[in-house]
């Protein structure tokens, strides 16, 4: 597999721009990753566009995000976190500046909290066709099963932190929830066998994502992290997983 030909999506990165504020969550602060040094780490691949997606320690800031979007332009869309409480005018502000789904942080807080998710899941779906998107791990996942199963349009950012096939998640996938195949430097184990069992339960489900600039992560995104995915896939499967999914789930063209 030669990466520089094959068009890539990066469905989950963050941008830290020092111009903006930022909120310590359980004692940590990001460096500085600016719209510039993330072009610069996937220089040497054929990015075709990706979703900037806000971190805990931006909590509800969404100048940055505005700003990040902005300046990559055309082919990049935002995942925002909001507080249920958040006015329409806003929602309808970020929507129109690319914005396609808040994020509820459940592994290191920093965004509204669990009690919120399935009224505030359905009420963005059904203003702006918005998704939540789930930083969570599999014993949660496990625990809510049916709560997650009956919103409108859900992803898991990691692969869930699995160190083992779940059988809830791998209903969750058979009934249309995406699951990103990012952050590996996260997880504990081999992911190959978990992106074989997710993309064989539906091949409309996995999306990649660098998860740069990897903050708190034990080790950072590595191109042989796309190359594992590869290893893991069939030719179609890698078009699916690096492109073609997470174009459609985000709505772009």
């Amino acid at each position: 597999m030669k990466l520089k030909d094959i068009s890539l999506f990066d469905a989950h990165f963050h941008i830290i721009d020092p111009r903006f504020p930022l909120v310590e969550n359980q004692g940590y602060l990001p460096l500085p990753f600016t719209c510039d040094d993330y072009l610069e780490r996937m220089s040497d691949l054929t990015l075709k566009g990706g979703v900037v997606v806000s971190g805990s320690f931006q909590a509800f800031d969404q100048n940055y995000l505005l700003a990040a979007l902005e300046t990559l332009g055309p082919g990049f869309v935002g995942v925002s976190q909001l507080p249920a409480s958040v006015d329409e005018s806003m929602l309808q502000q970020l929507d129109d500046a690319g914005v396609r789904g808040v994020r509820f942080n459940l592994y290191r807080g920093g965004s509204e909290v669990l009690a919120k998710l399935e009224s505030f899941a359905h009420h963005i779906y059904e203003r702006l066709n918005w998704h939540v998107e789930l930083y969570t791990d599999v014993p949660v996942v496990d625990r809510y099963h049916t709560l997650l199963s009956e919103l409108p349009a859900v992803s898991i950012d990691h692969l869930a932190l699995s160190r083992q096939v779940s059988d809830r998640l791998l209903r969750l996938v058979e009934q249309g929830v995406k699951v990103k195949a990012s952050g590996f430097g996260r997880l504990e184990s081999n992911p190959i066998p978990l992106l074989r069992e997710i993309y064989a339960a539906n091949p409309d489900s996995l999306m990649f994502g660098s998860d740069l600039p990897s903050t708190r992560a034990p080790r950072p995104f590595a191109v042989r992290d796309l190359e594992r995915i590869g290893e893991a896939l069939c030719e179609n499967g890698v078009k699916r997983v690096f492109y073609e999914n997470a174009r459609h789930f985000y709505r772009l063209p």
